[in-house]
């Protein structure tokens, strides 16, 4: 499925349908990969842009007339003002546009795309099968007016310059521009890449203006053909399965794999039981734990209450534990690696609670250019899809420059940090790092002209890049072990028993990075450096105070399952799309309820569930992540020039088609449904057995005397009983019920449909602020569970954690946060006052107090 930036075209699933009549077989095919025509049979366009005709009131016949038409695409062109002798340049935004032309002056004209200009055809599968995949692209509808200026522009320009993004899909447009506005007497197109809109880059840009890299455009006609070949080919599979409506795409279909994989090792995973035990120590006021590490010289794990308490009763008698052992070493700790796309949106997420999808939209607009008051618009960071963590020696040292004024020389790292590593897997080096593009200009020095988002952000950014060129920080880590002898006071009996308690813990000798940046940890992550413990000075067979021996219960935890971060994380990992798709990935699996967002975690819903069961078991060899890692690779060859595009195609066809022709209909919606209803139901017309058919509107059921008998009945539309509540309907006054909707129940009223009146369940707590009831919502971009007041937008009260009927020990509110953390485990957040508090377990076992 395609994965498509802002402000481009939309998903080919989304809009793609069924041919008519599928081809099988094709009659005819390339044996190699020679060089065929980016376009093939271009078709006209839908709609003409025609002259003023002569009865035109007066006005109109002034404007300038529409040129004739040609064969690009039927495309005219019209006069634009102001052109004659200028140059053009040609970019993607809007916002760009400004920026960019306020750096260029009055000899060049700026104009934006705004996004793809062409594109596969709405209708129909747009791809010639049999002559080596030619796509059959057609002008965006809409974007008609757009390329007939740009013709226009085009044909009086002096120079004319394509400067659309940095990347494969802008390599793409860039083509598709040139190839729309190539007319006789036009100026050669050139191609201009701007890695940061700085006066500066802009410049410099323009004067190193080369030509489009038609291997990258190779590269992005691939995948789109490629996405377009298996949304169009496949969903078909899921409406006559599973419902009418529904879509697969290559990588979001692997992407819900993985959510429902986890969510499936979630259920079948069983807890077992274990212990642990620590010894509260504390000295000179300051407290710390020592956890039991080993007995008898071996790591051993507690499994049962009784055995943990015999050891238990072993050393509560001490009053003290002696330091056996000490050790001391200084550890350093290396600042991280400037952002790339992938870093960027997983410490937005786990940092600023921002979806991938709304860090990309903010750095979008951090990227193309803002208003900074008297300066004008200003591009504040570098282009921001990217793999790559390199930045430029002059980025490095200006950074370095300003920091030195700003925390002094011995807060550097000792030479400039250029970060990058030539070969590695994966990366597409073309530019650098997300950085800033000014480092001088400080967050809070431009905050009063960006919101509180882009501030956010840029700040974000700034930090992160600034630290990758401070030293490291220093630690000093100790561990003290008390080995303690559990055959005092006991009785011989000829048994050994040794136990050895361990305490590690770590002060911060020197900041260096860390005064400016920390990096965030989600649950599971385990804990930084500087997060450990502080202990106090010990001496090697020092005698510390215990304070009390704690005896507690675990059981082995489930995988986490994922959040925007760490699944953004497990796609780059296992090579799963590129920095450009992330966000459009999990979006588009929001936005068709295959997944919902609760607690910032991911849950397949069971339409979820259902669509990557079909699909996997179909397509076992395509919708997996050796496939679709695999087809990433490939296509960085023919970005390389090393393979062609079209044998990656002839490549996946042949084994895509045969999975897709072997479909069984029956069987997958045997697997998609309960039939069990076939057992015992017959056709109500004339008794025949019901079985289970597919169609293009949706799977239904068939009497088996068809088609003397035409009785049959949508099959997976069956609802839950509506269920009477006292819930009064705002608009009308009825009573409420309780519906099951797509996702999820709700209220609805009961003299639908005469009035429609729907709101959310209550949870049955009450608002905070005013009273109202706190219900259940969803954000309108990626359908993200959250809870608010019923009295909303009067009302502003939100929360992003699932409340609880609990008494808060402070205020005595009734109303609870339900919140947990690797480290802390289940707590509660008052809903009134703030005031957090543990989550109180079953006593099994008092602690047990030394002495």
């Amino acid at each position: 499925m395609a994965t498509r930036k802002k402000g481009k075209t939309k998903s080919a699933a989304k809009r793609a349908k069924p041919a008519r009549t599928a081809r099988t077989a094709r009659t005819a095919r390339t044996a190699t990969d020679t060089p065929v025509a980016l376009v093939a049979k271009r078709p006209r366009a839908k709609k003409a842009i025609s002259a003023p005709s002569a009865a035109a009131p007066a006005v109109a016949r002034n404007r300038a007339p529409a040129k004739k038409r040609t064969s690009r695409d039927d495309i005219p062109e019209l006069d634009v003002p102001g052109m004659a002798g200028k140059s053009l340049v040609i970019v993607e935004s809007p916002a760009k546009a400004k920026t960019i032309g306020k750096y260029l002056g009055n000899d060049y004209r700026v104009r934006a795309t705004v996004g793809h200009v062409r594109d596969l055809p709405e209708k129909g599968l747009g791809i010639d099968i049999e002559h080596g995949f030619a796509p059959k692209y057609v002008p965006v509808p809409g974007k008609e007016k757009t390329l007939a200026e740009l013709r226009g522009a085009a044909k009086v320009a002096s120079h004319v310059y394509i400067a659309t993004d940095p990347d494969r899909e802008g390599e793409a447009i860039a083509w598709h521009v040139a190839e729309t506005i190539k007319q006789k007497g036009t100026p050669a197109p050139e191609r201009v890449l701007f890695h940061e809109i700085t006066s500066d880059a802009v410049h410099q840009a323009i004067a190193n203006a080369g030509v489009i890299d038609e291997k990258k455009v190779h590269a992005q006609q691939a995948r789109r053909v490629l996405d377009r070949l298996v949304g169009y080919k496949a969903s078909p599979l899921l409406w006559k399965t599973v419902r009418k409506g529904l879509s697969a795409g290559r990588v979001q279909t692997v992407a819900l794999r993985l959510i429902v994989e986890r969510e499936r090792e979630i259920r079948a995973f069983k807890p077992v039981e274990y212990w642990s035990i620590e010894a509260l120590l504390e000295k000179e006021g300051q407290r710390f734990t020592a956890r039991l590490h080993q007995v008898n010289g071996k790591k051993t794990e507690l499994s049962n209450e009784r055995e943990t308490m015999d050891i238990v009763n072993a050393v509560k008698s001490r009053k003290t534990f002696q330091v056996t052992d000490l050790r001391r070493r200084e550890r350093r700790k290396n600042p991280q690696a400037p952002f790339t796309t992938s870093t960027l949106q997983q410490e937005g997420a786990k940092k600023l609670s921002f979806g991938s999808k709304k860090t990309m939209r903010v750095a979008q607009g951090l990227y193309e250019g803002v208003e900074l008051g008297p300066e004008g618009a200003v591009g504040l960071i570098t282009y921001m899809r990217t793999d790559s963590t390199r930045i430029s020696e002059v980025a490095a040292q200006q950074a370095r420059d300003y920091l030195t004024a700003l925390f002094g020389a011995q807060f550097l790292a000792k030479g400039p940090q250029l970060y990058g590593k030539a070969g590695q897997a994966n990366t597409q080096d073309a530019h650098e790092a997300v950085r800033p593009t000014d480092p001088t200009r400080r967050p809070e020095h431009v905050k009063k002209y960006l919101t509180p988002e882009q501030f956010k952000l840029y700040e974000l950014i700034w930090k992160r890049f600034m630290a990758s060129q401070m030293a490291p920080a220093v630690f000093d880590t100790t561990t003290a072990d008390f080995l303690i002898d559990g055959n005092e006071g006991r009785k011989p009996d000829g048994q050994q028993r040794a136990y050895l308690f361990r305490s590690t813990g770590s002060i911060v000798k020197f900041e260096g990075f860390l005064t400016l940046y920390r990096e965030a940890h989600e649950e599971g992550e385990g804990r930084a450096l500087e997060d450990e413990q502080a202990l106090p000075e010990v001496a090697l067979n020092e005698h510390i105070p215990v304070k009390e021996i704690v005896p507690r219960q675990h059981f082995t935890e489930p995988p986490a399952r994922f959040s925007e971060a760490s699944l953004v994380k497990e796609l780059e990992r296992l090579g799963i799309g590129r920095p450009s798709t992330y966000a459009s990935i999990i979006s588009v699996l929001a936005d068709r309820h295959y997944v919902l967002l609760e607690q910032r975690r991911f849950t397949p819903t069971p339409l979820g569930e259902t669509v990557a069961k079909i699909m996997v078991m179909q397509f076992p060899d395509i919708f997996n992540v050796e496939f679709t890692s695999g087809m990433e690779g490939e296509l960085d060859k023919v970005e390389a020039g090393s393979l062609g595009w079209q044998r990656v195609l002839e490549e996946f066809w042949d084994p895509f088609l045969v999975s897709l022709n072997a479909a069984n209909v029956e069987d997958l919606i045997a697997q998609a449904h309960d039939l069990s209803v076939l057992e015992t139901e017959r056709c109500p017309k004339d008794g025949g057995k019901l079985v289970a058919k597919g169609g293009i509107f949706g799977p239904y059921l068939a009497c088996e005397n068809r088609p003397e008998c035409t009785f049959t009945r949508p099959l997976g539309r069956d609802r839950k009983p509506a269920v009477m509540t006292t819930e009064i309907c705002h608009e009308c006054g009825k009573f409420m019920v309780i519906r099951q909707g797509r996702s999820g129940e709700f209220l609805g009223c009961s003299g639908f449909p005469k009035c429609r009146g729907t709101r959310a369940l209550p949870t049955g707590i009450k608002c905070p602020k005013d009273g109202g009831d706190i219900i259940q919502l969803r954000s309108k971009r990626g359908g993200r569970a959250f809870y608010g007041c019923a009295n909303h937008p009067n009302c502003d009260f939100i929360a992003w954690n699932k409340p609880i009927l609990e008494e808060c020990p402070d205020c005595h509110y009734m109303g609870a946060e339900m919140k947990s953390t690797k480290a802390r485990g289940d707590y509660r957040k008052c809903m009134k006052c703030g005031n957090e508090w543990e989550v109180v377990a079953p006593e099994l076992e008092p602690a047990v107090a030394a002495g």
